[in-house]
């Protein structure tokens, strides 16, 4: 990017966070203190096999957090010059990937009606670009109609009226 070019849209995606490392730790630990204390129960009953069932039930929920927290490793940067509009977005396993497209030829595309499969995209000739797959479809509406005036103000930057 050039010095001193203006930027009309700078937007850093990330999923919403669904608990913090803390609230994670008390989660995990009343799911295995009831896993636990069930189990005993079981256990004294003379039902013995069913401890590793909850056990088990203790281990899928924390596998189940673990990937969940990986996949808001995700982020996506959107940024809109005069020039081009960036896209930078980091995978959860780290890899990154980015595109450019030209300002005067981009589209901002947003399946109507919203739902959860309405993918907001920013095409470009026959390439699309799905961006912000896990915001909500309120939320891609939103960040669809900032897009959509961002991509104006650069195109009346470059051909004033």
């Amino acid at each position: 990017m050039e010095y001193g070019q203006t930027i009309y849209m700078d937007a850093v995606l990330e999923p919403n966070r669904s608990l913090s490392p803390k609230a994670f730790k008390l989660v995990l630990a009343i799911v295995g203190t009831a896993s636990l204390g069930a189990g005993i129960i079981y256990f004294v009953a003379g039902a013995w096999p069913v401890i590793g069932f909850f056990g088990l039930d203790a281990l899928l929920i924390w596998l189940l957090f673990r990937r969940s927290f990986r996949d808001q490793r995700q982020c996506t940067r959107v940024q809109v010059t005069a020039e081009c509009v960036r896209l930078h977005h980091t995978r959860p396993d780290g890899s990154e990937k980015e595109a450019e497209l030209p300002t005067a030829f981009a589209r901002v595309e947003l399946d109507e009606p919203l739902s959860w499969n309405s993918w907001l995209r920013i095409e470009h000739g026959q390439r699309a670009y799905v961006i912000g797959r896990f915001l909500t479809p309120k939320e891609r509406k939103s960040l669809a109609d900032a897009l959509q005036s961002a991509l104006i103000k650069a195109r009346l930057e470059r051909l004033p009226v």
